[in-house]
């Protein structure tokens, strides 16, 4: 299961967070989104408590809070609709900034960021601080289905293979004098998208018979096993287990 290169999305360190094995800290994050999830919208000082245990997390890994800011950017969809919730939402109205929005559309637009951008934090964090192969890894370490962690690594290894594929087509067009500027040209690009799904159908064929070939049996052979010391399980789990805390705090006030 090797990786090829490493994801624009990993950070090269040596912190303790990097040296953490993946399936521990693959754990520590489900267990802490979990947490999150199941807090109450109405503890707002909770989520402000996990903030400051991810930001905690960050300054141990040495991510810089910038880099950490920018990929949050991914969300901004969510961040739309969570804005439109108070004005379509039913229910008890007041005024806010001149505007009249709903009491549970704010509480539930306040759910949707509070809880969207932790669980997002926490897997830029992830992704920062573990290579993406650590990561099939620790899936496969954790008893993912193979297949499923396969798939996954087929389609991390040859997204940009793909992706060049789609870059030639396209400059191939542009050479000929093709641009596309209205509906009338979809057709084209519809035909593109049929040749270049036939080229990675064909590639996948010619990919698996080489595999096939070099006695590939349905599994892929793991080369080295890592594990994790108690030590190592325990750090993993602070972050979880404080935030559990936290959680708990916030039912019983």
């Amino acid at each position: 299961m090797g990786a090829g290169h490493s994801h624009k999305l990993y950070r090269h360190g040596h912190s303790p967070v990097h040296e953490l094995p993946a399936h521990c800290k693959l754990v520590a994050v489900f267990c802490f989104v979990l947490v999150v999830v199941s807090t109450p919208r109405e503890a707002v000082w909770a989520f402000g408590l996990y903030a400051v245990l991810l930001a905690t997390v960050a300054a141990v890994a040495r991510v810089p809070a910038g880099y950490l800011l920018r990929r949050l950017l991914i969300e901004i969809p969510f961040v739309a609709f969570a804005l439109l919730m108070p004005f379509v939402v039913p229910g008890e109205q007041v005024s806010v900034l001149g505007l009249s929005v709903s009491v549970p559309g704010l509480w539930g637009a306040w759910n949707i960021l509070a809880k969207g951008t932790l669980g997002v934090a926490a897997s830029v964090i992830l992704a920062s601080t573990t290579e993406l192969r650590s990561l099939l890894l620790g899936l496969q370490r954790l008893r993912l289905p193979p297949l499923l962690v396969q798939i996954a690594s087929f389609m991390i290894r040859y997204g940009d293979v793909i992706a060049d594929e789609m870059r030639r087509m396209s400059i191939a067009r542009r050479s000929r004098g093709f641009e596309a500027k209205g509906v009338r040209h979809w057709g084209v690009l519809a035909k593109s998208a049929g040749a270049l799904f036939i080229r990675s159908y064909e590639r996948g064929e010619r990919v698996h018979l080489a595999m096939v070939s070099r006695g590939y049996t349905g599994t892929m052979p793991v080369i080295d096993v890592v594990t994790a010391s108690r030590a190592q399980w325990s750090y993993a789990a602070a972050l979880p287990v404080t935030a559990l805390a936290v959680c708990l705090l916030g039912w019983t006030l």
